[in-house]
Formats: C-alpha cells, structure tokens, sequence
C-alpha cells in the first residue's frame, strides 16, 4: 500500500494556517485525492474543525495538547481517518503557539510509522501583524521576548517559510518582511501567498511537493523559555446561545462584538495572539476572526442572513491571563446583546494557561 503523504502547516496563532489548509485541500481534491485534515489545541471545541468540517472535508481533531504532547492521539486520529478509504494526502494544523515539530512529530512519525507516512517539509506561516515587529525588534513588539522566541523557533525550524495575507500588506512591507526572513533565516524556502484570494499558493504546493526531506537537525530549543512563552498566553474556549424575538444580522453582531472585546483588551494593554467567533444558525453558520489588537475584525465566513437564535463558540488566545480573557469576553458579548435586546448564555468555558510541552518523543534526524 502507497503510505499516505503527511504535511504540516505551522505558524503563529492566527497566522491563517486554517484558511490555507482549507486552500489546499481543495486543490488536491479538484486532482482526484482523497484528502484527511487534523487540527490541534489545548482544550476542544474548535472554530477550526467547525469550519473546516461546514465545507465538506474529513475532519480529526486533536485536543487537550499540541501534537506534540498527545502524539499517539495524533497517529490514532489520522488512522481513523483511513477507517473507510485511506486518504492520500493528510494536512496537519498544530497549536499556533507550538514549536519543535520536527523533532517531536515528523521525525516519530518518520522513523516509527515510515509504512504509512510519506513525511513531507515542514512548512511555517509567517503573521505579518506581529512578524515584522518581532523580527525588526522593533520596542513595541506585541508580545514578550518569550513569546517572540517561540514566533521566530517556529520560522527557525521549518524549510519553508510563507508570508501569508499578502493582500494586507504594502509593497514597502512585503519587502520588508521578505528582506528580514532571507536575512535571518537564510537557509530557507521563503514565499509571499494570501491563502484567502489564493494568490501563489501554486508556490506553496509545488514547494512541498519538490522538496522530498526537508527536515533539519533536532531544533536548539530552551524548553524552560517555551514554556514560559506559552504559559504567558491565556486561552479560552467557550459556547453561548444567543437568542432574540426579533431576528437579528449575525454578521454585524459578530464583528461588533470581537471590536468591542479588542477595544477591551487594548485598554488593558493585553496583546491579542487570535480571537475566533463561529455561529452556526442551523442551515448556515458564519465565522469572524481578530488577530492582533491593532487591526479590524474580519468575517471570513459570512452567512448573509437574520435569525433569532445561534450557538456561539468562541476560541481566545491573549498574552494576558486567562480571568481577564474570561472578563472581556464575557463582558463584551454581555454588552453587545443587550444593546441589541439578545439574551446572552455563556457556557461550557474553558479558561486556563498551557501547561508545560512534554514531547511523547524527541528524536533526531
């Protein structure tokens, strides 16, 4: 039997890895593949799995850890996705705050499952909110020196690094932040793509299909300072109901809420890593992101329509910790129902600081 060709798509929270899977797994399926995505995170109830599985696609989900840390959950999930026709292509998302993949995943998935799994290079998005600031080291980085050191062992670590929303950013920034990565990372495969419009993304796949190994030698990584990277995060994964006698624009409430939590937070001096709204109003559903607390809301999947009731998840990541996250979610949906004369039931949360990594395994080339 052909072993199923695995690749993984990294980067930074909200550095649109969902979206450019969603890409890719369109294109090989217009080819005729048979094609299984994973995703990851530290508690469930993703945006992402419910986004990805409103457009059709098998869907796995890894949740309680990164990849890394649950990796027999990892190969069981992707096993089962096989349970009625073996795909031929597996995209893996990891936790956006993860880093040394390759040596606790690609490589055990190599050496281990090397009969099923044709590994391919690991790829990383490059955020351009907060990546030229951590890469320029500009004084108003976004984030602290110990979460920018997870931002840049993520590019560190990958063969192919890919400047994503392209169609956000200026001429003079593209070059920028093009410059800063072949400076710094020399070495590398670096591409400019919007996986939203689609541009280049040609590129990114041909990339991944050319390079057969591009995998590194074991990262060098200070596991103490990953930890305290990610544990300065807070995390929130969380539902509600949203309910109302008259219909209401889940569109708009959804972008006025995730502007109202993000003007929270900025007045709070709490940096934003991502913030992720879905609404699924029975026969369609719309999802809204915010990725950094200086830019706007963007629905990225709109429904277009009224309705007087949805079920409302909501996935928080925010350098601040997790009962200030739990407060200004709270408090901002809480507003802008009752601005709108919406009731507003908040359940099911989870609200913690990552644990340390623990790697089932750490193996070198």
């Amino acid at each position: 039997m052909r072993p199923t060709r695995f690749l993984m798509i990294g980067g930074f929270l909200g550095a649109g890895k969902t979206t450019a899977l969603a890409w890719m797994a369109d294109h090989y399926i217009r080819q005729g593949l048979r094609v299984g995505l994973v995703t990851n995170d530290q508690a469930d109830n993703l945006v992402d799995s419910h986004f990805l599985r409103d457009r059709g696609f098998s869907v796995g989900e890894v949740a309680g850890a990164c990849f890394c840390c649950k990796f027999d959950d990892l190969v069981q999930t992707a096993q089962q996705l096989g349970d009625e026709q073996t795909p031929d292509v597996i995209l893996a998302e990891p936790v956006g705050s993860c880093t040394d993949l390759v040596a606790t995943v690609i490589e055990p998935l190599r050496q281990i499952y090397g009969n099923q799994f044709a590994l391919g290079p690991l790829v990383a998005l490059c955020k351009p909110e907060h990546g030229l600031q951590i890469l320029a080291d500009q004084p108003r980085r976004g984030f602290s020196p110990k979460a920018a050191y997870i931002f840049k062992k993520q590019l560190e670590e990958a063969s192919v690094l890919a400047i994503n929303k392209i169609d956000t950013l200026s001429s003079e920034e593209l070059n920028q932040l093009t410059a800063l990565l072949q400076r710094q990372y020399p070495q590398k495969t670096v591409l400019a793509i919007s996986a939203r419009r689609g541009d280049s993304m040609e590129s990114l796949v041909a990339a991944l299909e050319s390079i057969e190994d591009g995998t590194s030698d074991t990262l060098d990584l200070d596991y103490d300072l990953y930890a305290d990277g990610e544990a300065e995060l807070g995390w929130l994964n969380g539902m509600a109901t949203l309910s109302s006698e008259q219909p209401f624009d889940i569109d708009l409430l959804l972008v006025e809420v995730l502007d109202r939590i993000r003007d929270t937070l900025n007045h709070q001096q709490a940096e934003i890593a991502h913030i992720k709204l879905y609404a699924d109003a029975g026969d369609t559903s719309a999802v809204a992101n915010l990725v950094a607390g200086h830019t706007d809301a963007e629905l990225s999947q709109p429904a277009g329509i009224n309705t007087s009731r949805v079920e409302l998840v909501i996935n928080a990541r925010v350098a601040c910790g997790p009962e200030q996250i739990e407060e200004a979610v709270s408090h901002s949906l809480q507003s802008v129902a009752n601005n709108h004369d919406i009731s507003s039931d908040i359940h099911s949360v989870q609200c913690f600081r990552p644990g340390r990594p623990q790697p089932t395994h750490r193996l070198s080339k």
